[in-house]
């Protein structure tokens, strides 16, 4: 595995002033952020707050208003956000992206653009449940082994920086306390840039370095994820629009 790139290097993701929304009408504003590598951002608030529109606009499936998005030192081209999967941007929607009648194997093989047995080895290493289930049909997978699968297929990819889209959806809460701490490791061992969107906000930030929170599609609050956590007064207020938190920044 690469080593975690040192302090200083340059961001893996940059969001500038993002705006971006539907039929015209924005339902994010003025998202700005970055990544580096090895960082865990979460993109946090609840629902309506825009945070899957926000991770759709990164990646260029959904045009942007304003601002603009560069990752891995390239603008984000919405017309060819194939092109951006391929160079090591990618997304792990809410609804996991599986088939249910083919098998855990079978995903494998879909995941890969060709076979690679050690990255295989190496993936099945970090999710060593799934060893056991390669020939088991996904629909009869527990919601959790979905999750593994979800993640694992998104690592056979080699990714740069990867966005994780409600992660815990669906799953109990025991679950996403064992599946959350891995996220951050592989972070820092394999020197990835996550943007991990959550509802769960002390479950997020305790695997993270940072955490926006969102509200009404603008950022409320923001700021390391140890002040965040901290300082849960002003977190909750933020989270539940509490005016006057409006684009503050903790402890400030």
């Amino acid at each position: 595995m690469p080593e975690t790139p040192v302090p200083g290097d340059g961001p893996l993701l940059t969001v500038d002033g993002l705006t971006a929304g539907y039929t015209g009408v924005p339902a994010i504003r003025d998202l700005s952020f970055t990544v580096g590598a090895g960082e865990v951002v979460s993109l946090l608030g609840p629902n309506g707050a825009g945070k899957t529109t926000s991770l759709l606009a990164m990646v260029g499936l959904v045009p942007l208003m304003a601002g603009s998005v560069t990752a891995l030192g390239a603008a984000v081209d919405p017309k060819r956000p194939y092109k951006l999967a391929r160079r090591g941007v990618l997304l792990v929607p809410d609804d996991r992206g599986i088939f249910p009648g083919l098998t855990v194997r079978d995903h494998f093989r879909l995941a890969q653009r060709k076979a690679d047995p050690a990255r295989e080895e190496a993936v099945l290493g970090r999710f060593p449940a799934l060893r056991g289930l390669l020939a088991r049909r996904v629909g009869l997978c527990s919601g959790g082994e979905q999750q593994m699968l979800t993640i694992a297929k998104a690592l056979l990819g080699r990714p740069r920086v990867l966005m994780i889209d409600e992660m815990s959806l669906g799953l109990a809460p025991k679950i996403v306390q064992e599946m959350l701490p891995s996220i951050r490791a592989l972070a820092r061992e394999e020197g990835i840039g996550v943007v991990l969107v959550e509802q769960h906000i002390e479950l997020a930030l305790s695997v993270s370095d940072r955490g926006v929170i969102l509200n009404h599609g603008r950022v409320v609050l923001e700021g390391a994820a140890r002040d965040l956590l901290a300082h849960r007064d002003q977190v909750e207020a933020a989270y539940f629009g509490a005016e006057e938190f409006a684009g503050a920044e903790v402890g400030a």
